[in-house]
């Protein structure tokens, strides 16, 4: 418990994730408002320092997917520690080609910044081409979560959509002199960005498929699911984030609200929506996710209105069909209310080896899957044989004592796992679990590779 930071209204309780440091929304903005004023411009650049040294001391070598993740968010800081030494040095705002105006990049003024003098050709002097790289990129970075997020969306992986915002600035600067002075930058880069998306889709030729039977091992008596071995978890951490950079409360900033949307990236909505054609899905997400208006979601993805309209209409029957039928019964609160207790208690259960407990949290038709990996489960029994046999040390497949740290991805409950391996002294992470919890019990567990424990912000390992 405490009180918020900018009005002193006491927060609520929370169980799982950061602590909350506001009591609102609102409250967030105006705090993230204040902090890029002018007058907090050496206080901004004292704790991007301190967030520097953390990020560096914190970089782990391998694996290497982890490496260039941290090292990313790494350069991400460096940027932003770079446009505030610039704005010190040369007033409230930084010099650019053709003049000076605007405000720190971050701000809603940024959004405004003449393009046209950042995006185009360089010209004149090798360190004025330099230093409109450098705009550029500050430009770039304000719309970097909000396009990393989009990718996300499209394509189901976190990986993934690391590799694609990548190519959508590459392509974004290659492209910059197509820039028209009259467009919105973000729409601009939403063009490439789903271009990008839609490119890479057309290439992997990805499809859900089903699970299939595996020799010796029993996965229960229920139907296979929908296989996706692409499947990647958002982490929280990069949504709080995102929402950090949401720079007021107009009507600017309804699409970053409906971004982050928990009902748009529970991991069933974001498997629901690989199973739509490209486009369709490409519609949906700008029309009923991000809640465009028909004319400009047709615009930025080529269409006649008409061509967006059917689109949309076909992708949400198909999604209709896909979603669990029992997703909208509950509040948001009362659903936090019931994880925050199953978490714990799933987490005390996997800490005792206490099958017993593990049993009372699970429905009776629970599915365990592990993407990419081949292997499934369905049903309570069949899921318990799976842990039994990890749990028991008499075992051949025993793995070792466990914890688990509580966390959160695609605004769900979820929790890493780290292991003592026998005659080890580490605890190692081993796997990240994310629950879907309806009626009290767990229905679904879906357990993701090692290095998005690094994702989440956790460390990948653990003293004893």
């Amino acid at each position: 418990m405490g009180n918020c930071l900018v009005c002193g209204a006491a927060l609520a309780a929370r169980q799982r994730g950061r602590r909350a440091v506001y009591c609102s929304a609102g409250c967030r903005q105006r705090a993230y408002r204040e902090r890029r004023g002018p007058a907090g411009a050496g206080g901004d650049a004292a704790a991007l320092v301190a967030e520097v040294e953390r990020r560096a001391r914190g970089i782990v070598l391998e694996p290497a997917a982890v490496l260039r993740a941290e090292v990313e968010a790494l350069a991400v800081v460096v940027r932003r520690l770079l446009q505030v030494a610039r704005a010190e040095a040369g007033g409230d705002a930084p010099t650019r080609p053709g003049g000076t105006g605007g405000g720190v990049p971050g701000t809603a003024n940024a959004q405004a910044m003449d393009a046209a003098a950042v995006i185009g050709p360089g010209s004149g002097s090798e360190a004025g081409a330099e230093e409109g790289e450098e705009d550029f990129a500050a430009l770039l970075d304000i719309h970097r979560r909000h396009v990393h997020l989009l990718c996300y969306r499209m394509v189901g992986s976190y990986d993934d959509a690391e590799d694609l915002l990548q190519e959508t600035f590459l392509r974004a600067w290659r492209d910059r002199a197509s820039f028209r002075r009259q467009a919105a930058v973000r729409t601009w880069l939403h063009r490439i960005a789903v271009n990008v998306c839609l490119d890479h889709l057309r290439r992997t030729g990805r499809r859900p498929q089903r699970y299939a039977p595996l020799p010796g091992v029993d996965s229960g008596p229920g139907r296979p699911p929908a296989r996706l071995a692409w499947l990647q978890p958002y982490p929280d951490r990069r949504l709080e984030e995102f929402l950090e950079q949401v720079p007021s409360a107009d009507e600017s900033a309804a699409p970053e609200a409906a971004a982050v949307s928990r009902e748009t990236l529970e991991l069933v909505f974001l498997a629901a929506i690989q199973h739509l054609p490209p486009r369709q899905r490409a519609v949906l997400i700008y029309r009923d996710v991000l809640g465009l208006p028909a004319e400009e979601a047709a615009g930025i993805l080529g269409m006649s209105l008409a061509a967006a309209n059917s689109a949309l209409q076909r992708a949400r029957h198909t999604l209709r069909e896909r979603l669990p039928a029992r997703r909208q019964e509950w509040t948001a609160a009362e659903r936090t209310r019931q994880e925050q207790e199953v978490v714990q208690r799933y987490v005390t259960a996997a800490e005792r080896a206490d099958l017993g407990m593990m049993a009372e949290l699970l429905s009776a038709d629970a599915v365990l899957t592990m993407p990419p990996n081949a292997v499934w489960f369905t049903g309570r029994e069949a899921i318990l044989a799976q842990v039994t046999a990890v749990f028991d040390p008499a075992s051949p497949r025993y793995f070792g004592r466990w914890r688990f740290v509580p966390t959160a991805a695609n605004r769900m409950p979820a929790v890493a796992g780290y292991v003592q391996r026998p005659g080890t002294s580490v605890y190692r992470a081993h796997m990240l679990d994310v629950l879907r919890v309806e009626g009290g019990r767990i229905v679904e567990i879906t357990t993701f590779e090692t290095h998005l424990v690094a994702a989440c912000g956790l460390p990948l390992t653990l003293p004893r």
